[in-house]
């Protein structure tokens, strides 16, 4: 077979078995059953917020969380902030006995969300003790800027979740707070604000549509994966892995998805709740967007590791180690991926080149079956998003505008092969060090520097 009858064949075959994967999502999304509620005073609730530069939003999570969750114990990690992070949750805690500050200092502080958690794990672990109630103790991840629904201790204490002893751990749904902000960057124009809207809207069907979908999928397969925010863990599920350094996180890139892979190896199910959720602030710029998502697909690339543990564990079933491997392979498709698909348009752009005329020749060489299938596999299984999101998520939004939030997840999508690329060099010249993501309001301000901070 010639080069361009492989790379045909081989963007066919992986069109067609995204397309396959799609479709398994979208028939889950649309039959999954909402959750029952349970007891949450049947649990000790403990919240992990890992915190560094914070003192923009700190202030105000704390003081939801404590109206929303007056039962719960807030524990903020400070790691080494510069600003008046600690400053403001050391008051706070003077006035509210729930309220507890973990400081980091360097040399040991900002080595990554991973070690902050760790931190944070050790000082409940010392509060609750050893012979206290650690089964009933449910550990919370949220980010400084989260807001949980008021619901999510109710349905996450239920018997889909940590009513059944089996379960080490729930994530939450993941929505962006910001999603219907019009006029984002009030001191640019229309054009960037419009884009920067746009950008938050995308993050918000990213994770209220596909990736949701992917999660109510993995129930079935047994594979549900925590992410960064949202997260709950139950304490006894976090001492079977923290080993004598208690050290449950370990030090990927992608701390959470590591954590429950952990969890699962070590026999504990995983569960997700799509009706309660956390909110969190989506980012109005490209370039810091494109920073956390190289930091999620080099934390993937890093897990990769675990694979032949995963395939020889009996604690997974053949559907959840392939339902992984795909998670674990995707930002390697992609690289490949983007070599792969432009072989054959490069091709027929070159033979059309020949004719007299480039349009008649593109025709005559098949570029118009190529474009067909390439906008059938590489826009409509994304663009259906906007549809879905509408009916399932956002009502209220027009027909128009799901048709148009589409056409630009579709365009969104394609941010991934920038996004595979740029972790593939990071993985590949051994690059590692965790970086965090900078809110929307640090964009706009200097930032102090610091002796010892780690650079992307």
């Amino acid at each position: 077979m010639s080069l361009l009858e492989v790379s045909i064949s081989l963007s066919f075959f992986l069109g067609l078995v995204f397309l396959a994967y799609v479709v398994i999502l979208v028939r889950g999304f649309l039959k999954a059953e909402p959750e029952r509620p349970g007891d949450p005073d049947s649990l000790d609730w403990h919240f992990l917020i890992p915190c560094r530069e914070e003192q923009a939003v700190i202030g105000s999570t704390l003081e939801y969380l404590e109206s929303t969750f007056p039962q719960a114990h807030l524990w903020v990690i400070d790691d080494a902030s510069t600003d008046r992070t600690g400053e403001i949750v050391a008051d706070r805690a003077e006035r509210n006995a729930h309220v507890h500050l973990v400081a980091r200092r360097l040399p040991e502080a900002r080595k990554g969300k991973g070690a902050a958690l760790n931190a944070g794990y050790r000082e409940i672990s010392r509060y609750v003790g050893e012979g206290g109630p650690r089964a009933r103790t449910v550990v919370v991840v949220v980010d400084a800027d989260g807001r949980p629904s008021a619901n999510m201790l109710e349905l996450c204490a239920g018997p889909d979740a940590f009513a059944d002893g089996s379960v080490g751990a729930v994530q939450v749904e993941v929505r962006m707070i910001n999603r219907d902000v019009e006029r984002p960057l009030p001191a640019k124009g229309p054009l960037a604000n419009r884009f920067a809207a746009m950008l938050a809207r995308m993050q918000d069907v990213e994770f209220r549509g596909p990736i949701s979908a992917m999660q109510i999928i993995r129930r079935r397969t047994g594979t549900v994966n925590m992410g960064g925010n949202g997260q709950m863990n139950r304490l006894t599920a976090l001492d079977s892995i923290a080993g004598e350094t208690g050290e449950p996180w370990g030090n990927a890139l992608l701390e959470d998805f590591e954590l429950g892979l952990r969890l699962m190896l070590a026999g504990w199910r995983t569960a997700y709740s799509r009706c309660s959720w956390v909110d969190q602030e989506a980012l109005w710029n490209l370039n810091p967007l494109v920073v956390q998502r190289t930091r999620w697909a080099q934390g993937s690339m890093q897990c990769f590791r675990y694979l032949p543990r995963v395939w020889g564990s009996p604690c997974f079933t053949t559907a959840g180690f392939l339902e992984i491997l795909y998670f674990m392979l995707r930002p390697w498709v992609q690289v490949v991926g983007s070599i792969v698909y432009a072989i054959p348009l490069a091709v027929f752009v070159f033979d059309a080149a020949a004719y007299r005329d480039f349009m008649e020749g593109f025709l005559l060489n098949g570029g118009l079956l190529l474009m067909a299938a390439y906008l059938v596999l590489g826009v409509g299984e994304f663009a259906i998003w906007g549809w879905f999101y509408r009916t399932r998520c956002e009502p209220g939004l027009s027909r128009r505008s799901a048709v148009h939030l589409g056409l630009a997840v579709a365009a969104y999508s394609l941010l991934n092969y920038v996004i595979a690329w740029r972790a593939f060099g990071r993985f590949a010249t051994g690059r590692g060090s965790w970086k965090k993501t900078r809110r929307n309001s640090e964009l706009t301000e200097p930032q102090p520097s610091v002796a010892g901070a780690v650079a992307e």
